[in-house]
């Protein structure tokens, strides 16, 4: 008995490996934007300061507790007088610039409604934070 056996040749398909390859390459293309997208480099221009800062104008300063007491320039007021305090704060100054520390605990609403305050008043604002430890 003569069992003949058939003999094939081995292959190997590859043809999905172009779709494979295609989307390795657009998976590391889109992976690339996304690595460091804020490192845009931008020479800016140069300045020289032109008017001495006034370090006797003091900014106002406005405290805001966790159980939600107001102070303006370490004085405890009410918050339905806190726009009178400011105004009449901001009127002695040419520029006003209001101090915020709220508790980190409070709501938003509680920044804006001192925001909103200021903007009528047409101060600036800045929010102070407690400084990170490295």
């Amino acid at each position: 008995m003569a069992l003949r056996k058939k003999h094939r040749d081995a292959e190997v398909s590859t043809d999905s490996l172009n779709d494979i390859m295609f989307f390795l390459l657009l998976f590391f293309l889109i992976l690339s934007t996304m690595v460091s997208p804020n490192s845009i480099k931008v020479n800016l221009p140069k300045s020289e300061p032109t008017d001495r800062i006034n370090n006797e104008i003091k900014p106002i300063h406005i405290a805001i507790t966790k159980d939600k007491k107001y102070f303006v320039n370490s004085t405890e007021v009410l918050p339905t007088s806190m726009e009178t305090e400011i105004a009449k704060l901001a009127s002695t100054q040419t520029e006003p610039t209001v101090v915020m520390h709220l508790d980190k605990e409070l709501s938003i609403q509680d920044e804006i409604d001192i925001m909103t305050i200021c903007y009528k008043l047409k101060c600036k604002t800045v929010l102070a934070t407690a400084p990170t430890k490295n």
